[in-house]
């Protein structure tokens, strides 16, 4: 398989302050520190780690180029920068519209990425899964921190959480960011899935009668390519850097790795 690229969506929603940016006084999320650097640093320091990563695009806008520069980490893999658009889907067909090889989708506020979690997802498209979605378990994502997370998808085999991190195996698979016009956040807005996965598999989604692996076959058949659900065992890689509670609860865990090594 060739190798992969990242693509880090990093702009800010157009005509909105972000309140950790605004508390930090800087301009941008991605910007905010944690850990001894910005939100962003932690993201591009797991995708630099990460093997067979060949390039890392960073989704901005513009202007922000220059602030984002020092926050790149001393890793060998090049990094470009795409102008982000007015909403996220169309943020993403804008990094990927000249791609066609394998891509892994994250955010720059997932500062628990790990290396580990992209080598997963790009195993499982070397498998043969067009997108890939990286979940992890309620009982995993409260071992890691009781407070890391309030909404978990349910099914019927467990529920889950959303590691925002995403795999494309090329240029056809693309048309699956469509589900996340809109913004996503699925778990905090579920009448958004109706749009994305019609309205038959909501009713089964929301009734608790499906199974992960049985709604992707189902999202299989509604997009026509191959989605496939990776479970990651740290639950910790479900907590993303949303607001100040979810901020300390990261910060906490950044701690703890550290003192791990």
């Amino acid at each position: 398989m060739r190798p992969l690229v990242a693509i880090v969506l990093a702009a800010q929603r157009d005509g909105t302050i972000d309140p950790l940016a605004a508390g930090a006084s800087v301009t941008h999320k991605c910007l905010v520190p944690i850990g001894g650097k910005a939100l962003i640093a932690h993201v591009l320091d797991a995708l630099q780690a990460t093997p067979r990563i060949e390039r890392i695009r960073i989704v901005v806008e513009p202007a922000m180029v220059e602030k984002i520069r020092p926050h790149l980490g001393v890793g060998n893999v090049p990094v470009e920068y795409i102008a982000s658009a007015r909403n996220l889907v169309d943020s993403v067909y804008a990094a990927t519209q000249d791609l066609d090889q394998p891509t892994i989708l994250t955010t720059a506020d997932n500062v628990l990425l790990t290396p580990g979690a992209v080598t997963s997802v790009e195993t499982a498209l070397r498998n043969g899964a067009d997108v890939v979605f990286s979940m992890a378990t309620r009982s995993s994502v409260l071992d890691a921190h009781p407070e890391g997370q309030r909404r978990f998808y349910r099914f019927t085999d467990d529920s889950y959480s959303n590691c925002n991190l995403f795999g494309f195996a090329g240029a056809k698979t693309f048309r699956g960011a469509e589900m996340f016009r809109g913004g996503g956040q699925f778990a905090k807005k579920p009448m958004r899935l109706l749009g994305a996965v019609g309205v038959f598999n909501v009713a089964l989604f929301m009734l608790g009668w499906l199974s992960l692996d049985g709604a992707m076959q189902r999202l299989s058949k509604r997009l026509r390519l191959r989605a496939v659900a990776i479970v990651l065992r740290d639950g910790a890689h479900a907590v993303d850097v949303d607001n100040e509670r979810t901020y300390r609860v990261a910060s906490l865990l950044l701690a703890q790795r550290a003192a791990t090594g």
